[in-house]
């Protein structure tokens, strides 16, 4: 496909594509344990945007969302892929979202929490890792309960047994790969949130590199290559979003 080429250097002004990668979501984004190298649905995703616009891919690594939001609010990436949400709708554009997943809550085993509406209560304090998509949100919506924040997503279910919280909040199926390893623990058996999962561009990029990002998300999706993508790396219960 021929871009313009003023649209291409919006997406490239140091010559590279540079991608954010969030490895603190482990169904878009981990690190291969022999050669530490990343790799994930949003890293197939990256290489495929710089195939789109026929430029050279860096990927800047990162071990929690927040950090990741921030490198390109501040445009020390070009792209990156983020859970839409209204805060950081003020400094980034996103595309429609490309993977939906569910946020769910973790208790004890013995705990009296056993639905949603028993979360927020005073005197429970709920882990979020610091700076996610569920960590926005509950900010919003929780009234009574106290929000404590772990560094990163992989450390809230951590952070929920040593500090001895009653609920721990994320994404569905970390919170369920934690709980396996731990006994004693189980999920509320209804989601809090979806989490759409989209590409983002730093606002100041300009409409039309926001148009041709949301473009080959859309194409993307209808073309298969996020379904693919998502079989390829074994994730389970996240789903590939409906056309925009």
């Amino acid at each position: 496909m021929n871009l313009d080429h003023a649209v291409v250097a919006a997406f490239t002004p140091t010559g590279k594509l540079r991608a954010a990668i969030n490895l603190g979501n482990p169904i878009l984004a981990n690190r291969r344990a022999d050669t530490d190298q990343p790799y994930g649905v949003s890293v197939d995703l990256a290489r495929a945007f710089a195939d789109y616009l026929a430029v050279e891919l860096e990927l800047v690594v990162f071990d929690a969302a927040g950090k990741s939001v921030q490198a390109v609010s501040e445009e020390r990436a070009d792209i990156g892929f983020f859970a839409i949400d209204p805060l950081r709708g003020e400094t980034i554009e996103f595309t429609a979202p490309y993977v939906l997943i569910e946020g769910f809550y973790l208790v004890r085993d013995d705990s009296p929490i056993q639905v949603n509406h028993d979360v927020d209560r005073p005197h429970h304090r709920v882990v979020v890792g610091k700076g996610s998509a569920y960590d926005l949100f509950l900010t919003r919506e929780l009234k009574a309960a106290e929000i404590v924040r772990a560094p990163t997503s992989p450390a809230v279910v951590q952070t929920f047994l040593e500090q001895k919280l009653e609920v721990a909040a994320g994404v569905k199926q970390q919170l369920e790969s934690d709980a396996g390893k731990t006994p004693g623990l189980r999920l509320l058996n209804e989601r809090f949130m979806v989490i759409q999962q989209a590409m983002g561009l730093p606002r100041r990029r300009g409409a039309a590199a926001a148009e041709v990002l949301r473009d080959f998300v859309e194409s993307v999706k209808r073309s298969g290559l996020v379904a693919e993508a998502l079989t390829r790396h074994g994730i389970m219960g996240a789903s590939v979003a409906p056309l925009s």
